[in-house]
């Protein structure tokens, strides 16, 4: 697979995203077969692997470092914090508590990209960049990032620390950060990494209107997978079959050529619980655009409305139902 540079790191062109094998979507894959899964995604091509200590209170990342220990050092790690309210006199050893215990289950001495999960209103952006520039000089870290960050939030870290990446939502259903803050990543050297590349499978072509959502299914909260919505965004579906029938590929890996072409700075980590989505997101590396193949696609995605949306709000609903 082609390799990508973000910030300092250089990393496969096409990640592999964790989260799916522990939870978000419906019950989680047997440990056995995620352990082969990540293993088959390593032996495909895929060096970049994302993680966070939220996915499965820390089992996630016990279960890549079970997988992937043999070749630690052909791959890059990516995990994620999530902060509690403490004051900012904390800030610094509450970092480095949850760093050591990501440290630990991971069975590695270096975290390659170390992101804050998320930005609560309380923190202050400037002073997490000071602590993560602690943790880089300690050799704890290789980089840091923030995830679904705003423009002036990443102008403010990377003033302090430089940023490796950012993490946000993006893909053909997801343009929110196109106008702003990919443009200054693409200005500052900094990298955008994508996660739902694939809309939480509705960019596979395959999610259908009656579709019925069971257990820890962020599905079953999204109002993207409402039967009303998804029966809304099908034009969109039919439009990316044309094009995919056109270059011989599938919507999917039509979908994640499309980021990659967007820019330099993107790299997608698709979820994949199955060996031939792993193969399958694997090929989108290959594929690629004519310019004139890429306005011609762009122009009909801009005449497409979306329906649904994925919001944090929304995502919080799963918590208050019965996930059995």
């Amino acid at each position: 697979m082609d390799r990508r540079k973000i910030g300092n790191l250089e990393v496969s062109a096409v990640g592999y995203g964790c989260m799916g094998l522990s939870q978000g979507f419906g019950p989680e894959t047997e440990d056995g077969e995620a352990v082969r899964l990540l293993q088959k995604a390593y032996e495909t091509g895929y060096t970049f692997f994302d993680t966070a200590e939220a996915y499965g209170n820390g089992k996630n990342e016990e279960l890549v470092h079970k997988a992937l220990h043999g070749v630690r050092n052909q791959i890059e790690i990516a995990t994620k914090i999530v902060l509690p309210e403490i004051p900012v006199s904390n800030l610094q050893k509450e970092i480095e508590s949850h760093l050591d215990a990501s440290l630990k289950r991971l069975d590695t001495d270096r975290i390659d990209l170390y992101y804050l999960h998320y930005i609560p209103a309380w923190l202050d952006v400037e002073e997490t960049a000071a602590c993560m520039g602690r943790m880089l000089q300690k050799g704890k870290i290789r980089g840091w990032g923030l995830c679904q960050c705003s423009e002036q939030e990443l102008r403010l870290g990377h003033e302090v620390t430089p940023l490796t990446a950012i993490q946000g939502e993006f893909s053909m259903m997801a343009r929110m950060f196109e106008k702003d803050v990919l443009p200054a990543c693409e200005e500052l050297g900094i990298g955008f990494v994508a996660f739902s590349p694939l809309a939480k499978g509705f960019l596979t072509g395959e999610i259908k209107a009656d579709a019925e959502y069971t257990g820890f299914d962020f599905r079953r909260v999204l109002t993207r997978f409402s039967r009303e919505n998804v029966l809304a965004n099908q034009p969109l579906v039919d439009l990316l079959q044309y094009f995919a029938v056109q270059k011989e590929v599938s919507i999917a890996q039509l979908s994640l050529a499309w980021i990659l072409h967007k820019s330099p700075s993107l790299v997608p980590i698709p979820g994949a619980r199955s060996e031939k989505r792993i193969k399958e997101n694997h090929a989108a590396g290959q594929v690629t655009f004519t310019e004139a193949e890429f306005d011609a696609l762009e122009a009909e995605l801009a005449k497409i409305e979306i329906h649904g949306d994925r919001s944090i709000a929304d995502l919080a609903k799963i918590y208050e139902i019965d996930n059995k």
